[in-house]
């Protein structure tokens, strides 16, 4: 049995006057494709990227982003993340975030696709610093609808976790109708997002309820079910289960740019690697 790629890049940002300096390191098949400054020297956007394209059964990727105090970072993809068929290893992603205090990340990797017979781990942790906030989603689609390519075979497995703070964490096996077809699981969609606005300390009130009410107001018009939640103090969360990608990811596009702007009186603007 092949043992699989491994993987591994380190983000490393650094502060310099106004500037936000990116440094990156990469073993395997796993690197940075572009480094843009499209907000001005203090927004380092980097663009990552993994050459073979899919991920199988056995490979191992990892990303370390670690961000300095006062730095601010933009992390994304040029597409999507595909995890193929296993013959029964597992393939896993694992991102590690670790923000010190004052420190922004952004972390908007475009959707991830399970396709049939995968057995996948999407890992990601988050480190935060107080004064360090983050925001960052999670777009998991469940096989090809508009292929014809069901996800009734696999597993795919996803966690988001701040230790101490907050987890989530569920594992989806195609075989599970009940989980898939319920209407208090999935009901029928296959497209699940989860994106959040997490910090390191408490958010008082005023803040709190405006991130949420600013989501709540995106949300209103969208034909998706979708609803937003604090859990706690220091995480806000927007929930999104849809037929197909595009309109969650629209809508969690929304979402962000209006939390960006909330909380840090910044242009909503999408990444310009989006629009290529």
């Amino acid at each position: 049995m092949t043992a699989g790629w491994r993987a591994h890049l380190a983000l490393h940002y650094t502060r310099d006057g106004d500037r936000t300096i990116a440094l990156d390191r990469h073993e395997g098949p796993l690197r940075v494709l572009q480094r843009l400054y499209p907000e001005g020297p203090g927004i380092c956007h980097h663009v990552i990227v993994h050459p073979p394209g899919g991920v199988v059964g056995g490979d191992r990727l990892e990303v370390e982003a670690r961000l300095d105090s006062g730095t601010h970072a933009l992390v994304t993809t040029p597409g999507a993340t595909r995890f193929y068929r296993s013959s029964g290893a597992t393939a896993v992603q694992q991102a590690t975030l670790t923000l010190a205090e004052g420190a922004r990340l952004e972390w908007l990797p475009l959707e991830t696709i399970a396709h049939r017979s995968c057995i996948a781990e999407n890992r990601v942790t988050l480190q935060l610093a107080p004064g360090a906030e983050a925001i960052g989603w999670d777009l998991l689609a469940l096989g090809l609808p508009a292929a014809g390519e069901a996800f009734d075979d696999g597993s795919f497995l996803q966690q988001i976790e701040m230790p101490g703070v907050w987890l989530e964490k569920g594992r989806v096996r195609g075989s599970d109708a009940l989980l898939l077809d319920s209407p208090i699981g999935w009901a029928g969609k296959r497209a699940l997002g989860t994106l959040w606005f997490t910090t390191g300390a408490p958010l008082d009130a005023a803040r709190r309820s405006a991130l949420l009410d600013a989501a709540r107001e995106v949300i209103g018009p969208s034909p998706s079910l979708a609803g937003a939640t604090s859990p706690n103090d220091r995480v806000i969360v927007l929930r999104v289960l849809a037929d197909r990608v595009e309109s969650a990811m629209r809508l969690l596009q929304a979402v962000r740019g209006a939390w960006r702007q909330v909380a840090w009186a910044l242009s909503p603007e999408p990444p310009r690697i989006w629009r290529t």
